[in-house]
């Protein structure tokens, strides 16, 4: 297996002999791991998922732990959301084909949405990539194509219904990579889901005025909109409102001169992070200063890492601009698939989120700072908000489940035709069915393995094994 490496993969020559070579070596890799292996999930021998759990809350905010775990019992999805390192773990105990790229490490159902391109148009991609690593691409697939069946459970679909939406999405990975290997490389790299060449398709599912009703709303959730929720004006000055546990005002969080050498810290971050951005996006940050920094609590997984909001205003303080300092920990599938060539994880995400969108945040880069406590930390940094929207997974009818799911599945094989050797995923995946049903198979039985592990969770809670604070 190839060292690894966040590097985009290089693409070899086009010449017919190439292409011939590399397409052997996908159908070599099929014979030593046959498609319908992929069916298999660990028997036996699994990790208590309390355990993988204790273990990745002791680099977290102590107090925040509580609140993740109660997230995370709130519905079977939910803990998967928040499973990342589980699945990880028992994806490393199976064969994988060895055909690498660069993997979002967390591609379910939820982690692709809606925001904007620095174009100011509407697109569909990848959302988060705190996992970002090379491996194995059948671990994001799987990811992905178990996601679609945990969430048709949630959503009390019948076997049949579930089992047709991670066929559908499956399938449409299989055959957007076939196309893909045959697409010139400038093509698959300019590839995305635009999605007003998309309206048409999601109104089939949710209606024309539904489908626009929530692009326009949509388009609403920019920085005005957060400055407006999140931000106070108190003695003149504009303030973060403090909504604890979920947002905290630093001076809120540390005595007085902790709060002060905090708020230098990540105003120094913010200073020498321009570095990791564009030439004229360093100009444009530069046209504003840090003003006031809350710390914020996120997602599901993510919960307990440091997440900072960042208030920045412009000179006249007409304008503001929010970003998020967001901490980032070793990949999950770093044990497993190989350690980042990049020392500072923050850099790992930024470079694997910019190799797997089509575009990215102008405001994306990294930075490594050193806490009031003494620990060096690494931080990815982009806008707050910036036209972000998801799906509401708990309302999607069985079609629109399938329809949702196959857009997923285009997005993550144009990603992965980006950093991979396209044309030998493709051959190895072939022109038969074969891999999709051995997926379908793959995906119902781990759903399983997923609510066994979402009940042990839950009745450690409720056994008081784990502190876990439910509804917030």
């Amino acid at each position: 297996m190839a060292a690894p490496t966040t590097e985009p993969t290089t693409e070899p020559t086009t010449e017919p002999s190439s292409l011939t070579a590399r397409a052997e070596t996908g159908r070599a890799a099929r014979r030593s791991l046959p498609l319908a292996e992929h069916a298999r999930v660990p028997e036996g021998g699994r990790a208590a998922p309390v355990e993988g759990l204790d273990q990745q809350a002791t680099t977290r905010v102590p107090e925040l732990v509580p609140i993740r775990y109660g997230r995370m019992i709130a519905s079977p999805f939910a803990f998967y959301r928040g499973a990342a390192m589980v699945m990880a773990h028992d994806q490393s105990r199976l064969p994988n084909s060895g055909l690498r790229v660069q993997m979002c490490g967390d591609a379910h159902l939820l982690n692709f949405g809606l925001f904007g391109s620095p174009e100011r148009r509407l697109i569909f991609d990848l959302n988060d990539f705190d996992e970002t690593l090379p491996g194995p691409f059948e671990w994001d697939v799987k990811r992905l194509a178990a996601s679609v069946a945990v969430a048709g459970r949630d959503a009390g679909l019948g076997t049949k219904q579930r089992r047709a939406a991670v066929l559908a999405t499956v399938a449409a990975y299989r055959e957007s990579m076939r196309e893909f290997a045959v697409t010139g490389t400038l093509a698959v790299w300019y590839a995305r889901a635009d999605v007003e060449e998309l309206r048409a398709t999601l109104a089939k599912e949710f209606s024309r005025r539904a489908t626009d009703r929530a692009l326009a709303r949509a388009k609403t959730r920019d920085g005005q909109r957060a400055f407006n929720k999140l931000v106070r004006m108190i003695d003149g000055r504009p303030r973060i409102t403090s909504a604890p546990p979920l947002i905290v005002p630093v001076e809120e969080l540390l005595p007085e001169a902790d709060a002060e050498e905090l708020v230098e810290s990540l105003n120094a971050v913010v200073m020498a992070y321009r570095r990791t951005l564009q030439h004229d996006r360093r100009h444009l940050l530069d046209q504003y200063r840090l003003v006031h920094i809350a710390r914020k609590v996120v997602g599901v997984g993510s919960v307990g890492t440091r997440t900072w909001v960042l208030l920045l205003m412009d000179a006249d303080r007409a304008e503001p601009l929010i970003l998020q300092a967001k901490e980032a920990q070793n990949a999950v599938h770093a044990r497993f698939a190989g350690r980042s060539s990049y020392t500072n994880q923050g850099q790992r995400v930024v470079v694997g989120q910019r190799l797997m969108q089509a575009t990215s945040d102008i405001f994306l880069g990294w930075q490594r700072t050193t806490g009031v406590d003494g620990v060096r930390r690494d931080f990815y940094i982009r806008q707050l908000s910036d036209w972000k929207a998801s799906v509401a997974i708990e309302a999607l009818t069985p079609q629109a489940l399938t329809s949702y799911g196959r857009m997923c599945a285009w997005t993550l094989a144009r990603a992965h035709a980006r950093s991979g050797d396209r044309i030998a995923i493709a051959a190895y995946l072939g022109r038969s069915d074969r891999f999709e049903r051995a997926l379908t198979d793959y995906s119902e039985a781990y759903a399983g393995l997923n609510e066994a592990d979402h009940g042990a969770v839950s009745a450690a809670a409720g056994a008081g094994r784990i502190t876990a604070r439910t509804g917030v």
